[in-house]
């Protein structure tokens, strides 16, 4: 049964011996017992799986016709005892004085329908049109099999009632390289994972194709498609087999087995349902399918149980990676194209936007940490696309209270580097004017009559358990915004990271008039400013970016300590940033729940050790977070979507200000 929205599938390609019903009726049996110890809820075998493929002639026999018939009816009985699941092979079938090239679904010994093959291929080497009627030609809707009477027929969908969502469509080998398989008309009727039965022959180049037509066909279909191909034991005369099994889910290549390879294949996969629902629900032109294809054909349920089906199933891991950074991607050669297509869509954004007003000068805030220097990179690309020079950009390092001399050196450095207008604007004396107009004290300290060297020590003899002073954090980074706004045109450079954790001050760093990061989460910018050290620069300006991107993440809003080191460390506060993105990314991305969530943190390696208590404390922060500070994205400024997770309110999301987390938290803090 399902788990978490998972459920395991399986393709198998048995050994065969062609017209040996018999010994393929076994082979067939004995991949059911491994299946069923994998916990494999669908198993799919290939096209005329109990007879073979290649026998010509020899199906309009009766013998062989007879004998395919009597091999279903013992597969059924013996596979009772052998596995629970839902296994789909493939026969031939005279039913209405024709013969049929037919998928039979069965589970725990019940014959639940059966699927005749739509098109059927009569060119080159394929001559099935001598033996096979197509579909459309069938008079019947029930076909009687020993003494049972089942639903025949391509109107049928095959539906679990024991698990949301799971909902089998089936189509056979051909069907599925017309311009519209009937696939595309099961997944619109409501199918989520989708069975191809093959026999594909091999030749050069038809293997990528068949890769491409399976993995497209899922994406588009938005559902796990299952594509199970006889194997080398089916060769004779003028084609080769090559036993090619493939697992695709909306878009995606989940397994592949080798081609070509004398051994029996059982390849399993764990197929996210839930997603895959998540998708279609959110897509809404998946659902308009239905003013087209809806209203030309009707699906007869079909039901069956999955229970008992999974008792090595994925709760007892999965059969899937589950990236512990989710925007980051693992190959190096995606990486590079990735990273370059990031800088371009940000650059070609803030261009557009430069370009509409005139290219006017641009202010920017560096501060020595990864936001504000990946902005500065964005930016210096773009004014370079733009040819116009950089000293246009009017790059002000701001230092506070909690400055370190680290990153003032690494912002002063990276700013005469790049070749842009460097400033300096200690917003220490602003600061202290506005608190002393308040007459506020921070950390209890009375202003009134101290230089800024009183203030910076008697800061440093606060006890770090007494730093808490959200009015004195806020002064501070409002005061930067304020005299950026009046500089220039400003470019802003907060991440989506931050945007969903709130962690920035409205109207603050939380305002801009453009903002290239704004859809770009914190894993993802170390990397991007890493990758831009090693691939974009190098000497000293090189050596920066590293030094930056080794920087303890801190806002630094609250004094240093005495020896002048950051105190106010960002993920102390608010959580690791790994697991925040993971959060983030699957909480939005998908809709996953968060006892699901805990559930993919569970299976995955992140790159601190956390423990289950640790990852449920932070995911309790994320959702408290996450619903408490919409109001500050309600209002942000534009910005590009650069990869499938953004937070604008114009485009992404849109959620209510005050929405209560109780749903979300009650769920959270089970277990």
């Amino acid at each position: 049964m399902p788990y978490h929205g998972f459920v395991r599938v399986a393709t198998a390609s048995p050994q065969l011996r062609v017209a040996d019903c018999s010994f393929n009726t076994e082979r067939i049996l004995a991949l059911m017992a491994q299946a069923q110890q994998q916990g494999v809820c669908v198993l799919l075998f290939p096209e005329l799986s109990l007879t073979g493929y290649t026998c010509a002639d020899l199906f309009q026999h009766p013998p062989l016709l007879r004998g395919a018939v009597e091999a279903l009816l013992h597969l059924l009985r013996a596979s009772r005892e052998v596995y629970a699941g839902v296994a789909v092979v493939g026969l031939p079938l005279l039913q209405d004085d024709q013969v049929f090239n037919c998928a039979a679904v069965m589970q725990g010994g019940r014959l639940l329908g059966v699927v005749p093959k739509s098109f059927i291929p009569n060119y080159k080497e394929f001559y099935e049109g001598r033996w096979f009627a197509p579909a459309a030609t069938t008079q019947s809707t029930a076909l009687t099999l020993g003494g049972i009477t089942v639903p025949f027929g391509t109107d049928a969908l095959f539906e679990a009632e024991d698990a949301d969502g799971v909902v089998l469509g089936v189509e056979i080998c051909e069907d599925l390289w017309v311009p519209v398989p009937p696939s595309s008309y099961q997944a619109v009727g409501g199918a989520t994972v989708l069975l191809n039965l093959s026999a594909s022959n091999e030749i050069i180049g038809k293997s990528g194709y068949r890769r491409q037509l399976v993995i497209n066909q899922s994406g588009r279909c938005m559902a796990a498609y299952l594509y199970a191909s006889c194997g080398v034991w089916e060769s004779t005369t003028d084609v080769v087999f090559g036993g090619h099994c493939l697992i695709a889910e909306n878009g995606t290549l989940l397994e592949e087995s080798r081609r070509l390879h004398r051994a029996e294949v059982l390849m399993a996969a764990d197929i996210d349902v839930d997603r895959l629902r998540a998708e279609r629900m959110r897509t809404n032109s998946f659902g308009d399918a239905h003013l087209y294809l809806g209203t030309t054909r009707t699906f007869r349920r079909i039901s069956f149980r999955l229970e008992g089906a999974d008792r090595a199933g994925p709760q007892q891991g999965l059969l899937r990676t589950i990236d512990a950074h989710p925007f980051v991607p693992k190959e190096s050669e995606r990486l590079r194209d990735r990273c370059e297509e990031i800088f371009q869509v940000q650059m070609t954004g803030l261009a557009k936007r430069l370009e509409h007003i005139g290219k006017p000068p641009v202010a920017i805030g560096i501060s020595g940490g990864l936001d504000s220097t990946l902005a500065l990179l964005v930016t210096c690309k773009t004014m370079d696309a733009l040819q116009v020079p950089r000293t246009q950009i009017q790059a002000f390092t701001m230092p506070g209270f909690g400055t370190t001399g680290l990153t003032r050196g690494n912002a002063w450095k990276l700013m005469h580097q790049l070749g842009v207008t460097a400033r300096e604007v200690d917003i220490r004396s602003i600061c202290l004017e506005q608190m002393r107009s308040m007459n506020h004290r921070p950390f209890g300290i009375d202003l009134h009559g101290m230089t800024i060297d009183d203030v910076m020590h008697a800061l440093q003899q606060v006890p770090s358990d007494r730093l808490h002073d959200l009015i004195f954090e806020n002064v501070q980074a409002r005061a930067r915004t304020s005299i950026l706004m009046n500089s220039a045109f400003v470019i802003g450079t907060g991440d989506v990271s931050e945007l969903a954790l709130g962690w920035c001050t409205y109207n603050g760093d939380h305002m801009s008039m453009y903002n290239p990061n704004v859809s770009i989460p914190k894993t993802l910018v170390k990397f991007l400013v890493e990758w831009a050290a090693y691939h974009e620069f190098e000497g000293p300006t090189r050596e920066t970016l590293l030094s930056i991107v080794g920087t303890k993440i801190s806002p630094e809003l609250l004094p240093v300590g005495k020896e002048g080191e950051i105190v106010q460390a960002t993920e102390d506060l608010v959580g690791p940033y790994e697991l925040h993105d993971f959060f983030l990314f699957h909480f939005l991305r998908y809709g996953a729940p968060p006892e699901k969530i805990l559930f993919l943190a569970d299976q995955t390696k992140f790159d601190a050790p956390y423990t289950p208590d640790v990852i449920r404390h932070w995911l309790r922060i994320f959702v408290r977070r996450f619903f408490s500070n919409q109001f500050k994205r309600s209002c942000l400024p534009d910005g590009p979507k650069v990869g499938t997770i953004s937070l604008s309110p114009r485009g992404d999301w849109r959620m209510p200000s005050d929405a209560i987390p109780d749903l979300w938290l009650q769920w959270a803090n089970n277990g």
